[in-house]
């Protein structure tokens, strides 16, 4: 009996161990990744981790912030190399991004930034990914890998903060709505989109360079193992983009600086940061005092006329112009600047042929349209005329190009307005209140939200803190609402005036007039008028050099003619104890005919612009226009001598 319950338990024991080898030989079969069913470019986004930040506001949860730590995934599975990768993440959660690897914004703004509202990620320093086939399968030719590490509001734990969409953005591309794996991925498989076709063959090295409102092209011109020379260029193409004293900035991504400059010059001059920092360790016998800049986001401005040909600074074409660069309609050979950069490497790059741009540019002006620039693009190498005067053309070592097109940031306001007048009503329509912004402490209250009085004539002359007297009283003589505080103003620093002349059967006549408020003049001015209805009517402007702008529609161009193409700055009275400060100011008058225009109905708004641009910045326009009177106080001379007396008496209560 002991014999056979020995032998039992012993084929017992075999039975178990049996079942044991066979589950660690036969393992489980795991499910193949999804990437792996993508016949083109895989997308994935993984939440990983997230914590409550500090303050907590439990009375406010939909404000209470929250760190996340996030990885991107791109992966090419296509045939063909993905040059110039970009995605869009579309963030939902008010997002603010600390920091993200291998990638920059393509939108140019540097990190840390708010991408709340979705935002495209480009590939920095590698911005192509290889194929399988090309690379026999290495992951890392093939994808990149983004950690993102950020702070988000509203979801915490358990709920996981995904963005609400996740797409490749490169030209030829179309992705599906994403899909979910659990509560922490979010992914997508992008196909090529068989109804685009490129003009882009695949064996071509580099990208075809794009079109914008303005271009710049970083040139690599002369490359040594610690440094090298680059020449910046800056081309605007939009007919009416405009740049008046540029400002451009970058970041430097490998610890770069700036040793000697052309044709430009670092707005701050100043090296600490390298003498105190780890370019001083490197370069123990170089000396900082002849460098220029080490900031890590440095400003460039151009130098003035005077130095076009100084030989230590100047001698370059296109450069030393005081930051202005016009339209090309206006002067093509002011429509580009240009300027030549020393740039100093740090370890490990220091060998001629390891070149990186400088990431994240921006560019603006004084009183100019807003700039977004797009990342560099590594293009063809741009071609040069030999210095020596010989036929033969020099290619620089390497090119990329910065496509910078023009925007209406959310919140910015314009810098110049409009008012409208008619010779059928006596009062002035002035710029909206707070057109160009209010300011955020004023010496006396007024009110932002209420609409602008109604003015005389003669008060477009005067200042708007010198207006009171003046709108107050022409309110009282025509029975029009006072509102208390009164409004604030329009805070412009260049405003101007369209007023309708006249209006017979033929034909119609319009009066422009440009006010210059601010401390600054304006040289090479111009002005553009949008007329929808009105336009192709165009006959003369008088006093201006004016023409239809070509490629854009029912668009009037206006500039000052020669020698009289400076609109000058505002300027003491003749009177400074008791008259006010006086404006620069420019007039002229339009005439327009109605033959190829029938049907226009000049009062009821066919007259008047529908945008004006100063210097291409779009200003500010009224949100109503002059009523025809059904009755009138008399002439027009009565009119004003009642008004005259009524200041008079205002002036002197």
């Amino acid at each position: 009996m002991a014999a056979t319950t020995i032998f039992f338990l012993f084929l017992f024991i075999l039975l178990i161990s049996g079942q044991t080898r066979a589950q660690t030989t036969r393992p489980e079969k795991v499910p193949a990744p999804a990437s792996d069913s993508c016949n083109g470019i895989f997308l994935s986004y993984t939440y990983k981790t997230g914590k409550l930040l500090p303050p907590s506001l439990k009375s406010d949860p939909t404000r209470q912030a929250y760190r996340f730590e996030s990885t991107l995934f791109v992966l090419n599975n296509d045939l063909e190399e993905l040059k110039s990768w970009r995605v869009f993440l579309g963030f939902q959660h008010d997002e603010y991004l600390i920091s993200a690897s291998n990638v920059v914004l393509a939108d140019g703004t540097s990190l840390p930034a708010n991408v709340g509202n979705g935002s495209v990620f480009t590939g920095y320093p590698s911005s192509d990914l290889k194929t399988g086939i090309e690379t026999a399968g290495d992951l890392t030719q093939m994808s990149v890998q983004v950690d993102l590490v950020g702070t988000q509001f509203g979801v915490g734990a358990p709920d996981v903060p995904l963005p609400i969409n996740i797409s490749l953005v490169n030209d030829g591309w179309v992705c599906p709505k994403p899909s979910n794996q659990g509560m922490s991925v979010l992914q997508v498989c992008c196909a090529r989109d068989p109804k685009f076709k490129s003009n882009v063959t695949s064996d071509e090295e580099f990208l075809p360079r794009q079109d914008g409102d303005l271009t710049i092209m970083y040139d690599v011109i002369r490359t040594y193992e610690s440094n090298y020379w680059a020449q910046v260029t800056i081309a605007n193409h939009n007919p009416l983009g405009r740049l008046d004293n540029w400002q451009l900035s970058w970041d430097w991504m490998k610890d770069e600086f700036i040793f000697a400059m052309k044709g430009a010059y670092p707005s701050v001059v100043d090296t600490s940061k390298c003498v105190f920092g780890k370019q001083a360790e490197f370069y123990k016998d170089l000396d900082f005092s002849t460098a220029l800049n080490c900031d890590r986001r440095p400003t460039i401005v151009d130098l003035p006329l005077a130095k076009t040909n100084d030989t230590n600074l100047g001698m370059i074409p296109f450069c030393c112009r005081n930051g202005t660069i016009l339209p090309p309609a206006m002067d093509p050979s002011n429509s580009i600047s240009a300027f030549q950069i020393n740039v100093f490497k740090m370890p490990p790059d220091l060998n001629r042929s390891m070149l990186s741009p400088p990431q994240n540019w921006e560019i603006s002006g004084r009183l100019n349209p807003s700039y977004k620039c797009g990342p560099p693009v590594r293009v063809s190498p741009s071609q040069y005329p030999d210095p020596s005067g010989l036929l033969s053309d020099t290619a620089a070592m390497a090119s990329w190009q910065v496509v910078c097109n023009i925007t209406k940031p959310k919140g910015v306001s314009p810098r110049c307005c409009v008012s409208f007048s008619a010779y059928y009503n006596e009062s002035i329509i002035p710029c909206p209140t707070c057109a160009c912004g209010c300011p955020s402490n004023t010496d006396r209250t007024c009110s932002t939200k209420s609409p602008a009085l109604l003015l005389p004539s003669q008060a477009l002359l005067v200042p708007f803190e010198n207006r009171t007297t003046l709108s107050t009283a022409w309110a009282d003589l025509h029975h029009f609402p006072v509102p208390n505080p009164l409004p604030c103003g329009d805070n412009c620093g260049v405003s101007i005036n369209w007023h309708l002349f006249t209006d017979y059967r033929s034909g119609w006549s319009a009066r422009i007039t440009i006010f210059n408020w601010d401390e600054i003049p304006f040289v090479d001015w111009f002005t553009a008028i949008e007329l929808d209805k009105a336009a192709p009517g165009f006959e003369a402007v008088y006093s201006f050099n004016g023409s239809t702008l070509n490629g854009v529609n029912n668009t009037i161009f206006m500039q000052g003619l020669p020698g009289l193409n400076y609109l000058v700055a505002e300027t003491e009275s003749a009177n400074p104890q008791k008259d006010p400060r006086v404006p620069g100011k420019q007039q002229s008058v339009i005439s327009f005919t109605k033959k190829l225009t029938p049907g226009v109905d000049i009062p009821r708004g066919d007259g008047f612009p529908t945008k004006v641009f100063f210097n291409g910045e779009e200003c500010s326009l009224p949100k109503v226009l002059p009523k025809s009177s059904s009755h009138r106080f008399g002439s027009s001379v009565m009119i004003h001598v009642i008004f005259a007396f009524a200041v008079f008496l205002a002036m002197h209560q």
